[in-house]
């Protein structure tokens, strides 16, 4: 389960983070979208953990 909310929790944070930093150009975005990755995870691990266990 904690590997599920991990997943979708990257794939939503990098998704968010690329749509943020697509007008600043391709750079910004992948840098964005690489922190939102990271923080989806920390976010989708903390729900599980906080909520689930």
């Amino acid at each position: 389960m904690i590997r599920i909310a991990a997943f979708l929790g990257a794939m939503l944070g990098g998704w968010v983070g690329w749509d943020l930093g697509q007008n600043a150009g391709v750079g910004a975005a992948f840098a964005l979208s690489s922190l939102g990755s990271i923080a989806g995870v920390f976010a989708g691990w903390w729900m599980i953990r906080r909520f689930f266990v």
